[in-house]
């Protein structure tokens, strides 16, 4: 599991500095040389698309993504755990519901494509997909260390 996550790391930080870098370059060549690079704007909100997506599974395993904690925090122990596991249990098939809904629409646009750059919309969709499909997959596992072991159970 942890080459996975490393490969995600580094596909993430990959999208983060082309996603830094073609702005850049665009400015440079448009201002600089009177060039400037059709379709720049439409590869960079591809590349913002791709890097949202692609990082989410990471920031829900690290326990980034946006919780009302304090609220949480402030009840009694046993509501506390009730909550988180409704979270968890919501969360979860709130993911699967949209990565099944983003495969429903990937197979809808397969020959649907961007005007200018003619990227085709089942990256973008596909980067979405990966993204709630690892969602899921990491409330999963979340949940199975969760649980409560019993004695000499191992899980």
């Amino acid at each position: 599991m942890m080459v996975i996550r490393k490969a995600v790391e580094a596909l993430s930080v990959v999208l983060l500095g082309a996603l830094v870098a073609v702005p850049f370059i665009q400015v440079v060549m448009r201002d600089a040389f009177g060039a400037p690079i059709v379709g720049a704007e439409e590869l960079t909100r591809f590349l913002l698309i791709c890097l949202v997506f692609v990082a989410l599974p990471l920031v829900v395993a690290a326990g980034e993504n946006i919780v009302m904690g304090e609220f949480r925090e402030a009840l009694p122990d046993k509501p506390r755990r009730v909550l988180k596991l409704a979270i968890a249990i919501l969360g979860i098939l709130a993911s699967a519901f949209v990565a099944y809904a983003t495969w429903v629409t990937i197979l809808a646009n397969l020959n649907n494509s961007t005007p200018t750059l003619k990227i085709p919309f089942w990256l973008f969709l596909g980067a979405t997909l990966f993204g709630f499909c690892g969602v899921v997959i990491v409330g999963l596992l979340q949940r199975r260390r969760a649980r409560p072991t019993n004695g000499n159970v191992r899980h």
